[in-house]
């Protein structure tokens, strides 16, 4: 039976420039960063608190996936405060924080040009 979501693939063109983005500014943990094949590595990351983890793997045949709106949205407890300290670590805002009738959403921009909602449960 399945159970849940274990990985979802992030396209990424740079892998250390994404890996800098989202440890340092966005606050993942690395789950493990190792050799792959010949042109990346896999990259692993673990969201604090989750079960779910990320990859920052783009599958050769894929580069088209990359930048642009994707469809994947982190939950938060609060988008107002996490906006604001994600703002604060240099992340781009798409969309500032919003009251909407299903709750509450904000969206950020990767390096790569990715963009992903985030909201509060």
């Amino acid at each position: 039976m399945i159970r849940g979501i274990k990985i979802v693939s992030i396209p990424v063109r740079n892998q250390d420039e994404s890996l800098r983005f989202y440890t340092e500014k966005v606050g993942f943990k690395v789950a493990t960063d190792q050799p792959f094949n010949g042109k990346q590595r896999w990259i692993e990351l673990l969201i604090p608190g989750a079960d779910t983890s990320l990859a920052l793997f783009t599958p050769e045949g894929h580069e088209s996936r990359i930048g642009g709106f994707q469809p994947l949205t982190f939950w938060c407890d609060d988008v107002f405060a996490t906006a604001k300290l994600l703002q604060s670590r240099g992340v781009e805002l798409v969309a500032e924080p919003k009251k909407e009738v299903w709750g509450t959403m904000a969206k950020f921009k990767d390096p790569d040009g990715n963009e992903f909602v985030f909201s509060s449960r």
